[in-house]
């Protein structure tokens, strides 16, 4: 399928990089440069892969997209706002609303059941019960797990938890998604419809930010950005998207 894409000059940026640098104080004065002087932007409608080897700096440039820690040195931009001033309740805020987290190991609370994790997030702003009831269910039924909703995340296997975890990233229509190696603990099949629940996701229009280690999965993009040792290596735009390759026969 061919995608056309506006210029730059005429798309809205949703997430803006400009020089970040994050240093790590590991003790007995040893220092690890995670980001160095990184550079780059996400645009509005945008399917982004970050690629790269372990330890290249791919997660901690994930975590500054998404506001889930500070950088040393530069600028983030997350949907026009500046937020290197801003104050943690402010930055949080703005999470809540703009971005969805996915990650490999799921992250859902264990005492909780799946429709219960679904609701979390939009506790923080104060929606009713009954209106946080029947989102999650609504998520959840779109996901296929409408008949897991009363399980709790011991009770699903890998794949129907990452699907109760997307469907939460969901919960407050945020317009990002960032998903952190959201297929590294499922197996190939699993893997793929997990690939298929953000391609559909994409379509909708949500702005999707994956980072992975697996070109196969990265080859799904628009745009696949490759860093090592916390810098932009290379950066390929896919004009014609292939057929999916994680876990096909072909």
């Amino acid at each position: 399928m061919e995608r056309h894409y506006k210029s730059d000059e005429n798309t809205k940026k949703m997430i803006e990089l400009k020089n970040v640098c994050k240093t790590y104080i590991m003790g007995e004065g040893v220092t690890v440069n995670a980001l160095q002087g990184l550079s780059m932007h996400v645009n509005e409608g945008e399917h982004i892969s970050i690629l790269g080897p372990s330890g290249s700096g791919k997660s901690t440039l994930l975590h500054m997209m998404g506001l889930l820690d500070k950088p040393t040195s530069g600028k983030i931009c997350l949907d026009g706002h500046c937020t290197e001033e801003m104050s943690d309740d402010e930055r949080a805020y703005i999470r809540g609303k703009k971005i969805g987290f996915v990650f490999q190991t799921f992250n859902l609370i264990p005492s909780l059941t799946a429709l219960e994790n679904v609701m979390l997030p939009m506790m923080i702003y104060n929606a009713p019960r009954e209106e946080r009831e029947e989102r999650a269910m609504e998520l959840l039924t779109q996901l296929g797990m409408e008949n897991r909703a009363g399980h709790k995340p011991s009770q699903l296997s890998g794949g129907q938890r990452q699907r109760v975890a997307i469907a939460r990233a969901l919960a407050n229509d945020p317009p990002i998604i960032l998903a952190d190696e959201p297929t590294g603990n499922l197996d190939s099949k699993t893997s793929t419809e997990v690939v298929e629940i953000f391609d559909d996701l994409h379509r909708r229009g949500k702005t999707l930010i994956v980072v992975t280690h697996d070109e196969g999965i990265a080859g799904c993009a628009d745009r696949v950005i490759k860093i090592k040792d916390g810098r932009v290596l290379e950066e390929e735009r896919l004009v014609k998207r292939r057929k999916r390759t994680y876990g096909s026969k072909d």
